[in-house]
């Protein structure tokens, strides 16, 4: 039993959990999950990790030829010596950590994305913005796995062999960081210097605990050991909760491979292509000479680096999460061809009166919106109305799908998943776009 030897394995290693929690497999809310034996107290640590026990670059059997080998292995991810760590301990059968990677036998239970075919998650996901996400992480993880770890691994034969490490493995393990790896937060000493975030690592015992976005426990970090304690009473047979952070749902099913049945993610957000905000702007002009004056305004915006071709306008439960960039393309967009060569001629605002941001952050909610011109009205009701469009499925559909019990009980877990993605933003979408609507 697979559990009951990682739990033995605890004990050796001296990581203690508290006697009023349980782990099982049964009524959670994924694989593996953590229960209150009896009623807990906020502040109760309900288990200690000690550092040794951390499974990272630094704690590998192999720790000191990634350590000599460090410069050749930098990239974009910061991921590989983890990843390198992993591919040797999770084949090597005397691993001092084999009882914790024993839990996954063959990481089919990690059922992200990634491993979709590309015709299901174009289906299922489309307008998500998870195909496109995935696509980059793929050709990202392939080039990784090609240009550094292959000519890292066989300049170690000794160590590593491609036959058994595959591009497939590697994958496998991407993901398996992806869903179960924590980083611990920068010490943040001097405002001043940004800091590098910290590399990735394994914490066995705190990646068995759940995330919802209503947490019931929280990671905390000290100089000798990781703790997990309540932030709140616990019921008696109640699951604890960890927070993997305000993640979205469509965040949380491209690196997790869940997603929080609607409404119930409060952290919920819904994307707006800036492109689309513009294109809005141009169906809307009147004549060619406002078109290109739109070209102008649209490149100025560029140059200040208040938009890009690929950037998004967030949108969360409550109204605009990127007011400052949103409200400046707003006014930008919608201002007469004088006050604009005026900008221009300033190179943008002179600064404004303080509480600028409060009164933007304002403007843009959804409580603010009714409040906005009728033609920065237009143009978010019209960018809306676009971003509902590029959905397999409209937003209806989804509704009576979701109020159906029985159609619902019929989905495959991919379908139900993609669905609460779907439609947690569409419904997002459709209230920005009902706010927005032209008067008649």
């Amino acid at each position: 039993d697979p559990l009951k030897n990682f739990l033995l394995w605890c004990d050796s290693v001296k990581l203690t959990l508290s006697d009023k929690v349980y782990l099982s497999k049964e009524g959670t809310a994924a694989e593996y999950g953590m229960f209150a034996e009896e009623d807990i107290e906020e502040g109760h640590v309900l288990f200690s990790i000690p550092r040794e026990v951390l499974l990272h670059h630094g704690t590998t059997k192999v720790k000191k030829v990634l350590e000599e080998g460090k410069t050749s292995l930098e990239s974009a991810s910061g991921w590989v010596p983890l990843l390198l760590g992993l591919l040797y301990e999770y084949t090597c059968p005397q691993s001092h950590w084999k009882p914790y990677l024993s839990l996954w036998p063959d990481f089919r239970t990690l059922d992200q994305p990634m491993f979709w075919s590309e015709e299901e998650r174009d289906k299922l996901l489309k307008g998500t913005g998870i195909p496109e996400a995935v696509k980059t992480d793929l050709k990202k993880l392939q080039d990784e796995y090609n240009n550094i770890v292959l000519p890292f691994m066989k300049s170690h034969p000794d160590l590593w062999d491609p036959e058994k490490h595959t591009l497939e493995l590697y994958k496998s393990l991407v993901a398996f960081v992806m869903a179960y790896s924590f980083q611990e937060p920068v010490e943040d000493e001097d405002e001043e210097e940004e800091k590098e975030p910290n590399p990735p690592m394994m914490v066995p015992m705190a990646d068995m605990l759940n995330h919802v976005s209503k947490h019931n426990a929280n990671l905390e970090y000290t100089p000798e050991c990781l703790k997990m304690v309540s932030v709140r009473h616990i019921e008696k047979g109640e699951e604890v909760f960890n927070t993997y952070g305000q993640m979205a749902n469509w965040q949380l099913l491209h690196m997790y491979g869940f997603a929080e049945p609607f409404p119930t993610n409060s952290n919920d957000t819904a994307d707006i292509q800036m492109s689309s905000v513009y294109k809005a702007a141009v169906q809307a002009a009147q004549s060619e000479a406002d078109q290109r004056l739109l070209v102008d305004k649209w490149n100025m915006l560029c140059e200040m680096e208040i938009v890009g071709e690929k950037g998004v306008f967030i949108f969360g439960q409550s109204g605009s999460l990127t007011y400052s960039e949103l409200y400046t393309t707003l006014k930008v967009l919608c201002m007469p061809l004088q006050h604009f060569e005026e900008f221009c001629e300033n190179e943008g605002w002179e600064e404004d009166e303080e509480n600028e941001d409060d009164k933007m952050e304002q403007a843009l909610s959804f409580d603010g919106l009714t409040g906005l011109s009728a033609e920065w009205k237009c143009l978010l009701h019209a960018a809306a109305a676009l971003m509902l469009d590029s959905y397999s499925e409209d937003v209806e559909a989804d509704r009576k799908r979701l109020e159906d019990q029985g159609a619902l009980a019929e989905l495959s877990s991919r379908e139900r998943r993609a669905l609460h993605v779907c439609y947690g933003q569409k419904s997002i979408l459709q209230r920005l776009q009902q706010l927005t609507k032209p008067m008649s």
